[in-house]
């Protein structure tokens, strides 16, 4: 057996560094025409393998490369780091290898968006995080990071002495999990919060921590809720007091979303109804209510699943005993305005049960009229089937005998005619009679 071991990403680029320098000074060491541009593509070819690996390590294993290489290596593989990627691995380096790397440059919050509040004469002052100097002298009440990636989350974290997970993985936790109170005090909450968007209705996963007076929230996705809640804050003096209240306004806030949508639900089924409830409805236009049916079915189910999961996470903070009078008794009021919307929603399953039945009903319907059309086609060609057949016997030839066969074939495809007529008078005569029969009938 042979033995083989596995090379890390550290030693597999000390070699291609190792290998490089060798080349170097062998292509160097001799005399051979066009000496200069064959040292020039062999280097070229060598910091190319050098990018391509750069360009497919992680992040995080390219800082701890660059830490592990002494300082003359880190710089020739930091010049072959995508130009993309240069912040996110500034994020996993330490401070001193960053300076000898870039000098004064500091990793900045890009693509995320990351806010802290400040609580300044009754009002919420927003100040962006756009990178490490701004949390510089904060204090802070509320710190949002919105789609912060694992290296910022773990620079904010750190920061203020706490780990922030990822919003993310709060669908994997279990329902016991999710609100729950650390040895060192801290306060965890998992909520889901509705997205409404016509056709693309779903819950995003939002992270809430209580560390030290500060409400740290964690989302990958911008939501209604906490746009109406910054305004809010920004603009009305005594909104918040403190992280508390936030963290309450924005669990509220949630709540008269959900009101919101509730509220759209009804104007659809509305228009819906009507339709159900017009006298006719072809096959094409029921497979569309069906579908707006389903759709508002979904969302009435998301809602409802979400102001469960509000309620439980007001319960928690209830129980958990970090509320003043007066935040207890808002708490009780948004419990109560659940209670309300759990009603609606059970209403609107109601409704929308009857319209799917009543729409399902009309499509049975359709399909009965066009059961009884061919009925009435097979009853009226039945007779003249019949005749068909007896004019193919050799009778009829001995019966029409002496007859020209042009003239006694009219004959025969006139009586079949009279005869198909008289079949569907007859049965549209019955029809009628039975109509007026049940309309003059006394109802039971």
């Amino acid at each position: 057996m042979n033995d083989t071991t596995m090379t890390t990403p550290l030693e597999k680029v000390s070699e291609m560094l190792k290998k490089q320098k060798r080349v170097q000074v062998l292509v160097h060491g001799q005399s051979m025409p066009r000496q200069d541009i064959v040292e020039t593509l062999l280097q070229k070819q060598q910091l190319a393998e050098l990018h391509n690996l750069m360009s497919q390590l992680p992040a995080a294993e390219i800082g701890n490369i660059l830490e592990a290489l002494p300082l003359e290596d880190a710089k020739l593989l930091w010049a072959q780091i995508p130009e993309k990627r240069e912040n996110d691995v500034l994020w996993e380096v330490s401070d001193s290898r960053r300076a000898d790397l870039v000098g004064s440059r500091e990793p900045a919050f890009d693509e995320s968006q990351m806010n802290a509040f400040e609580l300044v004469d009754g009002k919420l002052r927003q100040i962006p995080i756009e990178s490490r100097k701004n949390l510089e002298g904060l204090k802070p009440i509320w710190i949002d990071l919105l789609g912060a990636t694992k290296a910022e989350r773990a620079y904010v974290g750190a920061h203020f002495g706490l780990a922030l997970p990822d919003p993310g993985d709060a669908t994997d936790l279990e329902v016991s999990t999710r609100f729950h109170i650390e040895e060192n005090g801290e306060i965890h909450l998992h909520s889901n919060f509705l997205l409404d968007r016509e056709g693309n209705s779903r819950s995003v996963p939002v992270a809430f921590i209580v560390h030290m007076g500060i409400l740290f929230s964690l989302r990958n996705e911008e939501l209604p809720v906490f746009r109406l809640q910054r305004r809010r804050a920004r603009t009305q003096t005594g909104y918040v007091t403190d992280c508390n209240d936030v963290l309450l306004d924005l669990y509220g806030s949630d709540v008269e979303y959900s009101a919101d949508s509730l509220e759209d639900i009804y104007a659809t089924l509305g228009k819906v109804g009507r339709q159900v409830l017009s006298e006719t409805i072809s096959d094409g236009e029921a497979a569309g209510i069906l579908g707006d049916i389903a759709e508002e079915e979904d969302l009435n189910g998301r809602i409802r699943g979400n102001i469960l999961d509000t309620q439980r996470a007001i319960n928690f903070l209830m129980r958990s005993k970090i509320m003043s009078p007066m935040q207890f008794d808002d708490a009780k009021q948004i419990l109560r305005n659940i209670d309300s919307l759990n009603s609606h929603t059970s209403f609107l399953f109601d409704k929308i049960n009857f319209l799917m039945d009543a729409t399902i009903g009309f499509i049975n319907i359709n399909q009965n009229k066009r059961i009884n059309q061919l009925t009435v086609f097979g009853v009226v060609f039945m007779p003249i089937n019949i005749l068909a057949g007896m004019g193919g016997m050799s009778e009829f030839s001995m019966m029409t005998q002496g007859i020209p066969w042009p003239l006694a074939y009219a004959l025969f495809l006139m009586g079949a005619s009279l005869m198909g007529v008289a079949t569907y008078a007859a049965l549209k005569y019955f029809e009628k009679r039975k109509v007026k029969v049940e309309k003059s009938s006394p109802s039971r």
